[in-house]
């Protein structure tokens, strides 16, 4: 596949969630409450693609809703205004879509700090979202799908002519954890990083069915989770070491998704 029109004549629009707009990453831009940094994917992107026309509308907290209804916004509890449904950045003109998003449909970062206090009691965090035998996690997740389908087929209606490409969710944790910097059990750890690789693979099967390209950077990410020293991982712990939020993609993270996505786009 070819990359689409020359840089100068590429409409970009990015779409999705905290993993996209990299909270706490220097520099901000845009509604502080979405967190988006200057230096996420989406912007590195587009000065690599060198866009003609180039919109971010990525949100902190965003999910699979928010893409067609205004997402409220909040500071620390307070209320802190609406964004606007993030499909309205879209046109009949747009060239290229990126998409991350499903995290928060998952509700994953509430499930990660769950498991963080109950390792520290010595609690399994897996037996939590088990019900009558049934990981009711997983059921969650599996639920992603139709919600992400209606979400690229409105992407698809808004602009027809557009290449969507659907990333999923990298690598936060190797296998068994690493207690005490990341303070999950082993076990738990596991669990988790499984639960996100079956998010990908809803998010994978979902965007083939529906006219958009899955891009993997749970492979490419690998040996770069928030067990490893500073200068290896992609992205934070829960007490991150580089600006990010926690269990977030640093500068180093969203640069290396950027990287995936424009190879994707030039091979």
């Amino acid at each position: 596949d070819s990359a689409g029109p020359p840089g100068g004549r590429q409409v970009y629009v990015a779409l999705g969630d905290s993993m996209a707009a990299a909270p706490f990453v220097p520099r901000g831009t845009g509604p502080f409450a979405c967190g988006r940094s200057t230096r996420n994917y989406p912007h590195v992107l587009a000065a690599r693609l060198k866009a003609g026309v180039f919109r971010d509308v990525t949100c902190s907290g965003a999910v699979t809703g928010d893409m067609t209804a205004p997402q409220q916004l909040s500071v620390l509890g307070a209320d802190a205004g609406t964004a606007p449904p993030q499909l309205d950045a879209l046109s009949a003109g747009t060239t290229l879509v990126t998409l991350t998003i499903g995290g928060n449909d998952a509700g994953l970062v509430g499930v990660a700090g769950s498991c963080v206090r109950l390792s520290t009691l010595g609690g399994r965090c897996r037996d939590t979202y088990l019900k009558d035998g049934v990981d009711v996690e997983a059921a969650r997740i599996d639920g992603l799908g139709p919600k992400l389908a209606a979400v690229l087929d409105a992407v698809h209606r808004r602009s027809p002519v557009a290449r969507v490409l659907v990333t999923g969710y990298g690598d936060y944790l190797r296998a068994g954890g690493c207690w005490p910097a990341v303070p999950l059990l082993g076990s738990d750890a596991d669990w988790l990083q499984g639960s996100i690789d079956r998010m990908n693979r809803v998010i994978a099967a979902t965007s083939a069915a529906h006219g958009a390209e899955y891009v993997d950077v749970r492979t490419p990410s690998r040996g770069h989770d928030a067990c490893r020293s500073p200068r290896a991982k992609w992205v934070e712990g829960f007490l991150p070491t580089a600006p990010a939020a926690p269990l977030h993609p640093n500068a180093r993270g969203e640069q290396a998704y950027a990287d995936v996505i424009l190879a994707r786009l030039t091979h």
